[in-house]
């Protein structure tokens, strides 16, 4: 059976705009589609769902239009809540700006889920289970109220949950006091190539791979994606190894890597070692890829069609 994957993030809502290209500073673009649906961390939670594992969103969401919006989405995907809905304020979103290339650039209003209160923290900590994949994302550590909140919960972790940091874009304005703490307590560390640069300085993936490894605890493990050059892998206690991607043509690149996080966690979730659940992971975010829309990850049926051939497609059923 597999093991719940729990989302201590933001689930919010995404504004897409496809453009030609990013206007220069003042400048001004029409966009050629627009579309706003449920974002954030609600591609990992879809991601690990799609593929048959329990998922769980235990943040906060607001009451209006984008409240509104996200829950429908997480019904839709039979995703859970740990929380109530805000009475007061709506959910954040963000508009993610798509280039001709698929290259995406975000700018993020935040909402209720920003809001986070000690007691919100301490329901979480109870209803969470000691087999718990917990996803934890930088969003939610760079922001002032919510982030030594979440930094202490990790803390607080039951024994035996699993516990996986993404930093995000903003890893840069996470105080080291936040991060610090949650790197000691992480079992995964999954970054994207920019953000382990601006970890370690180093702009090779590797490279970088190897110098995150001594920033987390021993036992843990760290992955460094890499869009099409798939993703470099250190399993605990070992050197970073590259794990191949899959060529595709991309069209959107918006929720790749949240869609390789979850299906990630979602194969360990499963028992799959994590050299196979990161080639599964980099198959997922190239189907994600050649979808327009932000929760784009595929189901097990897609994915074992996708690795038709691989051992790991029979493990999918």
């Amino acid at each position: 059976m597999s093991r719940r994957v729990v989302l201590a993030g933001n689930v919010i809502a995404d504004v897409v705009i496809e453009i030609p290209a990013l206007p220069e500073r003042g400048g001004d673009v029409v966009g050629t589609r627009t579309e706003t649906t449920a974002g954030g961390g609600f591609n990992t939670l879809t991601a690990a769902r799609r593929l048959g594992t329990e998922a769980v969103y235990a943040g906060l969401h607001g009451t209006g239009p984008h409240g509104d919006l996200v829950r429908a989405a997480l019904a839709a995907e039979d995703i859970g809540t740990l929380l109530p809905a805000r009475a007061d304020l709506d959910t954040g979103f963000t508009v993610a700006l798509v280039d001709s290339g698929g290259e995406r650039t975000f700018v993020t209003s935040f909402g209720a889920e920003a809001t986070l209160t000690a007691a919100d923290v301490a329901a979480v900590r109870d209803r969470l289970r000691p087999d718990d994949l917990v996803q934890l994302s930088g969003y939610g550590l760079a922001l002032p109220g919510n982030g030594p909140l979440l930094s202490g919960l990790t803390a607080a972790l039951p024994a035996g949950s699993i516990l996986c940091l993404d930093p995000g874009p903003l890893v840069a304005d996470i105080p080291e006091s936040v991060l610090a703490p949650v790197l000691a307590r992480t079992d995964w560390l999954s970054t994207n190539a920019r953000e382990a640069r601006i970890m370690t300085g180093h702009a090779d993936p590797g490279t970088a791979a190897a110098a995150l490894g001594q920033r987390v605890a021993s036992g843990a493990g760290v992955l460094v994606r890499a869009d099409k050059d798939g993703c470099w892998l250190a399993a605990p206690g070992e050197p970073p190894v590259h794990v191949p991607g899959f060529p595709v043509t991309a069209v959107d690149s918006n929720g790749a890597g949240d869609a390789h996080v979850g299906a990630f966690l979602a194969l360990l979730g499963r028992g799959i070692d994590p050299l196979t659940a990161a080639r599964g992971a980099n198959a997922a975010a190239a189907c994600a890829v050649t979808r327009r829309g932000p929760a784009t990850a595929p189901d097990r049926t897609e994915l074992a069609a996708f690795l038709a051939g691989d051992p790991l497609a029979d493990r999918l059923a």
